[in-house]
């Protein structure tokens, strides 16, 4: 008889991750990553007190590949690459796009701490050093409308098709510009 196969914690993420892919989080149970790994429930809970803590692994594991994303964008700015980072995401992880940013769920940070990180490093940016945080929070808040928007958009596989991935780049930069320009003209009108 073949030795076992044993299953170490990354092994069983994976398996995690690739069901979560489909069917989202709740997809994820002791059975379903022991049929998706092709054996008994007993690796999950020798790696894993619950299947809370897989399901929190494999979180962490999404927020990985979250970042990985971010870091592989070549923008000019952070705004671009937040922006081209969530779009890349909701193309290749729809489900958990949906799942993480347009519904509530306890793993995602409140919009205030990511907005407090945002504004700060916009106050780095040498065109928005003068304006205050107010103006820097409304700046980035219509940003991310339109970010979030174009990628629950492309997620859910609501983009018309002369909008190819390359065009949805374009656009997101286009608005984003138009956006910033339409702020510096309501500034100097002050």
């Amino acid at each position: 008889m073949p030795p076992k196969t044993k299953y170490d914690k990354n092994a069983i993420v994976k398996a995690g991750l690739e069901i979560a892919k489909e069917k989202g989080l709740a997809g994820i149970t002791a059975r379903s990553v022991a049929d998706q790994l092709k054996s008994s429930v007993a690796p999950i809970y020798v790696n894993f007190a619950t299947v809370e803590d897989l399901v929190e692994a494999v979180v962490q594991r999404v927020f990985g590949i979250s970042r990985e994303l971010l870091e592989k964008q070549e923008g000019e700015s952070l705004f671009e690459n937040i922006g081209k980072a969530s779009l890349a995401f909701a193309r290749e992880y729809p489900v958990l796009f949906r799942e993480l940013s347009l519904q509530p769920n306890p793993y995602m940070e409140s919009y205030e701490s990511l907005e407090k990180v945002m504004v700060e490093a916009l106050a780095e940016d040498e065109a928005m050093k003068d304006w205050t945080p107010m103006e820097r929070k409304r700046l980035l808040f219509k940003m991310r409308v339109f970010q979030m928007g174009l990628s629950a958009m492309v997620a859910n596989d609501h983009i018309p098709l002369w909008l190819d991935e390359h065009e949805a780049d374009e656009l997101l930069m286009e608005v984003g510009d138009d956006v910033l320009l339409a702020h510096r003209i309501k500034r100097k009108e002050k």
